[in-house]
């Protein structure tokens, strides 16, 4: 019996053709069986070698053979095509953001759970390895009480004809929803949940609808406090897409591990124990940041075999289940939000 579950892809190109379909093909137990997309897919039908193609996710849906479905179409059409992929018996692994809007995951996640299947978002960043290394040192208390953290990611994003990303009626917004979303699930994953959140948006380069710009301060549960910068319009080599953790009795970097690959460089500096008080607040002093190892998982692989593990042992999901989509929806309308309202918001 073949102990591996059978996958159709709802719009095979864009990120599903880059990374999430190839790292699917590498997965213990996915078996990719049919893919869709209205634009090319006999191209990337060949390319995968998968014999069943569709241009529409109703025939996709059809096919009897597909037992779960990733959706890595635009946005906008995410609501409507988990409703039907749930009506459809299939189990859903969802690219972020999850929907539009808050209202809109609710009708979805509701279909979900009305239909019994499982539903998955891709924040694949958490099956990153310097990630998961991460949260097992704070865990082991190796940096004290975390204080603060911060996250970034940013790219160069110019206007492009028709791109959804670009108008907040097909992409909900913008920067904020598209990128800082990754990094409030992430840093959640290291420290807790967020309690309280304020941010700028802005369109400062780019002529189009949506904003290019974004920063986002949080506070956590446990009183940590977090900044979250995402851009459109810096290029992408002079973005290091940085993550810095500092806690009581010392801090984690990195560079290059928040992203869509398995690389990137992780150093740390754990306290021996804590010094006194140093009056002259001297800073030239030696910092015996250390290298630290992680394994090199990629990403997509990782979150596609925890969501077929899931299918395969009857459990629901329990990383990036359909509560914390609901969540950091809840938290990217609140950040919008702060910023018309000019004020820090409880989530």
């Amino acid at each position: 019996m073949d102990k591996r579950v059978p996958f159709g892809v709802i719009g095979a190109g864009g990120i599903a053709r880059r990374r999430t379909i190839p790292g699917m093909l590498k997965a213990r137990n996915c078996r990719l069986v049919a893919v869709m997309d209205p634009v090319g897919i006999e191209e990337i039908a060949a390319q995968f070698g998968v014999a069943r193609y569709y241009k529409t996710d109703k025939d996709l849906l059809k096919d009897p053979e597909v037992e779960a479905v990733y959706i890595a179409s635009p946005v906008a059409f995410h609501a409507r095509q988990i409703i039907m992929a749930a009506e459809a018996g299939k189990h859903i692994l969802c690219e972020k953001p999850l929907t539009r809007t808050l209202a809109e995951a609710k009708k979805a996640v509701a279909a979900c759970r009305k239909n019994g299947v499982f539903l998955q978002e891709g924040y694949m960043m958490k099956f990153h390895g310097a990630h998961r290394r991460i949260k097992e040192l704070i865990e082991q208390g190796r940096i004290g009480k975390p204080v603060y953290v911060r996250a970034q990611l940013s790219c160069w994003y110019p206007p492009i004809p028709g791109a959804w990303r670009q108008d907040p009626k097909t992409g909900g917004g913008g920067a904020l929803i598209d990128m800082a979303t990754h990094l409030y699930d992430l840093l959640e994953y290291f420290v807790g949940p967020i309690r309280r959140v304020v941010a700028l948006v802005g369109r400062l380069v780019h002529p189009y609808r949506s904003e290019d710009a974004s920063t986002t301060l949080v506070e956590f549960q446990s009183g940590a406090h977090g900044t979250i910068d995402c851009f459109y319009c810096i290029p992408d080599e002079a973005s290091r897409t940085r993550l810095e953790i500092y806690g009581s009795a010392g801090a984690i970097l990195t560079e290059g591990t928040i992203g869509q690959s398995s690389g990137g460089r992780m150093e740390a500096y754990f306290a021996e124990q804590t010094a006194g008080y140093d009056a002259m607040q001297s800073k030239d002093v030696l910092r015996t940041f250390q290298r630290i190892p992680f394994p090199k998982v990629n990403p997509y692989t990782a979150e596609c075999e925890y969501f077929a593990d899931c299918i395969l042992q009857g459990r629901a999901p329990e990383i990036n289940g359909p509560d914390n989509a609901l969540h950091i929806l809840e938290i990217t309308e609140k950040a919008y939000a702060s910023y018309r309202q000019k004020k820090i918001l409880s989530v």
